[in-house]
């Protein structure tokens, strides 16, 4: 009998998987998805919950406020997190932190326990941009940047799509305590697959040799220097107009997403007449619209760049066309059947995301990855601070008069914000850091 041949080392390494990129941005995909479901979960019970508790609608614009308060800080927080210790640990840091902050809220009892939890929500949740950002730019050449970005926040639309229909079934199932559980305990199943998945492109044991020189040459920036590898200390950030750039483009436009992410529902309870199986069976439509737009953004903006368009015009065209359609959502006060008003809506999503897409490319258009998630986490918190400031109005109008004055500001703020991005980021190229300054 013929002995068993012994196994070599080589025998042994593991197989490669081709397109092993796209595995690495559908995790990052899947992550941001178990985000919005656990985000989404307060804002659709909050026509119950606040009922059963007596929470005013100034009351739960406080709670939003926490939530981007917390989100605001971490934002700049995780960012440095992450580009210390890494993606991969730094996501597992997040998630753990958002997944018990969300199973968390079914100890609450009021508005201050309520606030407590969104806070902390917000602290965990925030890392996962910052965090896609460096793992898009770890993962991908630059020409495919905008599509990895647009396939990670489409999660943040498909968890806003499944949200309804899963949170509002499972409440009636189980009540609102056993759902915040449940949705809550998603994190921790992702984080299993995530820690033993996610590895740097240079130390994946299964990505192929194409593949990786694929990424690597496709990361070189023609004309820069050693100098643009450097890792500036964060205040030294706020020295370059593109980082002012960015995040004051991000603090004007990014309230339009979260009005809709914290009061869609009680928009559509309020002003619509929706009772919780109508908001569990509309609500998802704009969310779904809203992904067709972050992958429309990232899909036009890579074939633009690879027929021969630059980086400055593909993503400036998109940004601006985008910002330019963003106003429709003001005829969203000029309407009174619901289902125009959420086709209005629709369409102003869609715009927000095909520009987000694009916007969130700049900090790895403009910097190295070494600095990505820093910058990425800067441009985060401009965007919580703008939303925050508008949540908290948003609470105070509408207890005292209606919705309609803050739809109509919402569909003003993106041709805002964009004339302010354009006119601080000048052209979208790489940024030559100082030598001599870095941490």
């Amino acid at each position: 009998m013929t002995p068993a041949p012994i196994a070599t080392k080589e025998a042994r390494r593991p197989r490669t998987i081709s397109g092993l990129r796209w595995w690495m941005i559908g995790m990052v995909f899947a992550a941001t998805a178990i985000n919005y479901v656990d985000r989404q979960c307060l804002a659709l019970l909050a026509p119950q919950i606040t009922r059963e508790l007596n929470i005013s609608n100034q009351q739960y614009g406080y709670i939003g406020v926490a939530l981007l308060l917390a989100y605001a800080v971490s934002q700049t927080l995780s960012g440095r997190l992450y580009d210390r210790i890494g993606t991969r640990k730094g996501f597992s840091v997040s998630i753990v932190i958002w997944s018990i902050a969300a199973m968390a809220h079914s100890l609450a009892s009021g508005v201050r326990s309520f606030i407590a939890c969104q806070a902390t929500l917000g602290l965990g949740e925030a890392g996962n941009w910052p965090g896609a950002a460096k793992a898009s730019a770890e993962w991908f050449p630059i020409r495919e940047r905008a599509l990895a970005m647009a396939i990670f926040n489409s999660g943040a639309s498909f968890g806003a799509v499944i949200a309804p229909p899963l949170v509002i079934w499972l409440n009636i199932l189980y009540g609102w305590k056993a759902t915040f559980v449940i949705t809550g305990a998603l994190g921790f199943l992702w984080l299993i697959a995530w820690w033993f998945l996610y590895r740097r492109p240079s130390e994946h044991s299964s990505i192929s040799r194409e593949e990786l020189n694929y990424i690597l040459e496709g990361q070189k920036v023609a004309g820069s220097t050693a100098s643009s590898t450097a890792s500036p200390k964060w205040l030294e950030l706020f020295r370059y107009k593109q980082v002012w750039a960015i995040v004051l483009a991000r603090l004007c436009v990014d309230p339009v997403w979260w009005l809709f992410v914290i009061w869609l529902p009680k928009y559509l309870a309020d002003a619509r007449g929706f009772n919780m199986k109508a908001i569990g069976a509309s609500a998802w439509v704009p969310y779904l619209f809203a992904g067709l737009g972050s992958l429309t953004g990232g899909y036009l903006a890579g074939r633009l760049i690879r027929s021969g368009w630059s980086v400055n015009r593909a993503r400036k065209t998109l940004i601006g066309v985008a910002a330019c359609v963003m106003p429709v959502g003001i005829f969203v006060t000029q309407v009174e059947s619901p289902f125009l008003a959420l086709a209005f809506i629709s369409m102003e999503l869609f715009a927000f995301q095909t520009w987000i897409s694009n916007v969130q490319t700049l900090p790895s258009d403009f910097f190295s990855d070494r600095t990505v998630a820093s910058v990425a986490g800067l441009g985060g918190t401009g965007a919580a601070i703008g939303s925050m400031i508008f949540t908290f109005a948003t609470g105070w109008v509408v207890q005292r008069f209606s919705y309609s004055p803050i739809l109509i500001t919402a569909g003003v703020l993106a041709p805002i914000g964009t004339v302010l991005l354009f006119s601080l980021s000048g052209k979208i190229d790489r940024v030559n850091l100082k030598p001599g300054r870095n941490s």
